[in-house]
């Protein structure tokens, strides 16, 4: 497993997400692709605002994070001084950590509940706001990981419109936790086939054109094969403190 060195000063912070942008592109002349197609959403749970700051200042705008209550405590202590900052959340929510996202959240990459939908629909509704959501599936099969299995998507898609302050925007997913580069790519491209059912099948039509898949030890071959958001954390920042078992469910791979 690659060892991802702490990056504490903006220069590492911005050389960094230079190296990062640099595979990205190169994966796009791989496969053919514009890279301005793939957008870099860096992962910032478990690092600490004085190194958000630094991020920023190296020109982030716009975090991924998991946890609801920790993303809502960086929002509180960054939005006076960086209103400009998106946060985006990417992991499991409960019904009552709604309000929380409504209040805050840019976007969210881990839809998978209709109760969760109503919950957020309900919140911003009464905000007057509206929210981009991103459907979670599980394309690895894996008991471990959150999401619907793949025959659900389109059923749960086409109920999405009763909410209307969800933007559905795509599909997210996590792919195989394994170095084996099939197994993992076959992830990525049944998210892609399915983006391209909802897009025939439901009222959205070509409003669902995200793809949210790939992570520090795979983003590559998630470009490769049509992401246009990769999600990536520790080869940003360097190796968490925490566990990936603390953000993800146990055999996830870390972002």
């Amino acid at each position: 497993m690659t060892a991802f060195q702490p990056a504490l000063t903006e220069e590492d912070l911005r050389r960094n997400l230079a190296a990062i942008r640099a595979r990205i592109d190169a994966a796009c002349a791989r496969s053919g692709r514009d890279p301005q197609e793939v957008r870099l959403l860096p992962v910032s749970k478990t690092v600490e605002v004085e190194r958000l700051r630094l991020a920023y200042a190296a020109g982030v705008r716009e975090m991924g994070e998991n946890k609801v209550q920790e993303a809502h405590g960086k929002w509180q202590a960054m939005r006076e001084a960086m209103p400009d900052l998106r946060w985006c959340l990417i992991g499991h929510l409960q019904t009552n950590k709604a309000k929380f996202v409504a209040e805050f959240a840019s976007e969210f990459h881990a839809l998978d509940s209709l109760r969760v939908a109503q919950a957020l629909d309900t919140r911003l509704q009464a905000l007057g706001r509206s929210l981009d959501v991103l459907v979670q599936v599980n394309t690895s099969g894996e008991a471990s990981k959150f999401g619907l299995e793949p025959a659900e998507v389109v059923p749960f898609v086409q109920a999405l419109p009763a909410f209307g302050a969800l933007k559905v925007r795509g599909l997210m997913t996590l792919a195989m936790h394994t170095t084996e580069e099939a197994q993992v790519r076959r992830c990525f491209v049944l998210l892609r086939q399915l983006r391209e059912r909802l897009q025939q099948e439901t009222a959205y039509g070509g409003a669902i054109a995200q793809l949210s898949m790939g992570m520090s030890g795979d983003f590559e071959w998630a470009v490769e094969e049509g992401s246009t958001t990769v999600r990536v954390g520790q080869a940003i920042f360097g190796a968490r403190a925490l566990p990936d078992s603390h953000y993800w469910p146990e055999g996830s791979a870390p972002a």
